[in-house]
């Protein structure tokens, strides 16, 4: 890993978690410091996460973390809902094997773990799991860069609702439901299950972003 991927992984996953909060600005000394990295490699790294619309790079004064807004979720979940229902439709179309959707089914049964445990942070881990796994098997390149791009920009909104929002319980029923759907090859069904169950989710992140006043800034 080079200096410059190391500095990007680093400041995204500080991004991610929310250490480095939406809105707050960062100097490039000052990251450089934190991440323990030369200046040059820190400033090659904001100019890549900004191409991923996660930062706004400042000349001369270093990077602002987007702030996270109702209105950019609006957006980005109409994109996730509308790409990720492709996904099933054309993993569906494969007729996948159970040992394929095994990966699937563990992350479901580690999210019905930890609901009973009410550990929403690992319960958020394995959620994850499953739709990158939807993705990656439906097998089309291009769909599966554009889902991570996005993804990484939804993440932070769901880290910030996590606690609040109702338990997930019907989250866990809907990719159940999908997992049957593409057991039996049903592409209609798949695509119908996993579109609702975004839709779901979508309004449910934009009523609490709005509530708790993640206005656009």
């Amino acid at each position: 890993m080079s200096q410059t991927e190391r500095a990007a992984t680093l400041l995204r996953e500080k991004i991610m978690s929310n250490e480095l909060p939406p809105g707050s600005n960062h100097l490039e000394t000052e990251l450089a410091e934190l991440l323990g990295l030369s200046r040059t490699p820190v400033r090659e790294a904001m100019l890549r996460l900004e191409s991923q619309g996660l930062v706004e790079v400042r000349p001369r004064h270093g990077m602002r973390v987007l702030p996270i807004s109702a209105n950019d979720m609006e957006e980005i979940y109409q994109l996730l809902t509308e790409l990720e229902s492709l996904a099933a439709y054309d993993l569906a179309l494969k007729k996948p094997t159970p040992e394929q959707l095994e990966p699937m089914r563990q992350a479901v049964e580690e999210m019905e773990a930890a609901l009973q445990l009410d550990d929403r942070q690992r319960w958020a881990d394995a959620d994850n799991r499953f739709h990158e796994v939807l993705v990656e098997l439906a097998g089309n390149r291009r769909l599966r860069n554009v889902v991570a791009m996005y993804s990484d920009q939804a993440h932070r909104a769901r880290m910030v609702t996590l606690y609040i929002r109702p338990k997930p319980t019907s989250s866990n029923q809907d990719h159940l439901d999908l997992l049957a759907a593409l057991e039996k090859g049903d592409a209609d069904a798949a695509r119908e299950i996993h579109r609702n169950h975004r839709l779901r989710a979508k309004e449910m992140m934009i009523e609490l972003l709005k509530r708790h006043g993640f206005h656009q800034v």
